[in-house]
């Protein structure tokens, strides 16, 4: 089996240079990747925001990736929406698709960078509220801040985030140690890709209460 630790810098390049080429939402023709240490650069410009965000996700899902520097530049159409029209796209997407009641967001467009604020009582749903907005033509980028205002934390939170890691296939929970202090999750232990990473911390983040997760996962080889 490969581990991240083997894999040369060359290797790591080709491979993120075909999940560029596999990912729908990119082009991968617009997009210069350099590898060095395991640390993944790529440049280029582009001319939507979702495709900064997308091809940032694909790097770091290749084995042996430890961190990605996103140097894209984003170049939008002259032509693109105002920002009132961005601003009336947003609440309109939030009103029909996220899992929250936009009487308790507030959405403000400037220059094409989309700032949410308010509070909701999940983090999935300060998630879902971003990647929405951040997939409307002609964003610039999101600043999210939104407050998660939970309800109060069950008492085997711990039980539900670590079986709910069990359930992800392509996490070794086994490697994860889960410890709850109030609403904070803290997780700690070994992953072996930094995709493995940002998932374990999406799944505590899911956890009904929680306020707060410390990520001090290491990527590690298995």
């Amino acid at each position: 089996m490969v581990t991240a630790a083997a894999r040369t810098d060359a290797e790591i390049k080709a491979d993120v240079e075909a999940e560029l080429a596999f990912e729908p939402y990119v082009n991968p023709s617009e997009i210069a990747v350099t590898v060095k240490d395991g640390i993944v650069t790529l440049a280029g410009w582009v001319d939507s925001y979702m495709k900064v965000v997308h091809a940032e996700d694909a790097a770091h899902r290749v084995l042996g990736v430890w961190a990605v520097a996103n140097d894209l530049e984003l170049r939008l159409p002259a032509s693109g929406p105002t920002d009132a029209d961005l601003a009336a796209a947003a609440v309109h997407a939030l009103e029909w698709d996220a899992d929250v009641s936009i009487d308790d967001l507030d959405v403000t467009v400037s220059n094409g960078w989309i700032t949410l604020r308010g509070r909701v009582e999940r983090a999935y749903q300060r998630q879902d509220a971003e990647r929405l907005v951040r997939r409307l033509a002609g964003v610039r980028g999101v600043t999210n801040l939104l407050a998660v205002v939970p309800s109060p934390v069950p008492a085997d939170v711990k039980r539900r985030i670590e079986d709910a890691l069990v359930r992800t296939a392509h996490i070794d929970a086994g490697r994860i140690a889960v410890e709850v202090d109030g609403s904070t999750v803290v997780l700690r232990g070994t992953v072996r890709t930094s995709l493995e990473k940002q998932d374990a911390e999406r799944t505590a983040w899911a956890a009904p209460g929680v306020t707060a997760v410390e990520n001090q996962l290491a990527v590690a080889p298995a």
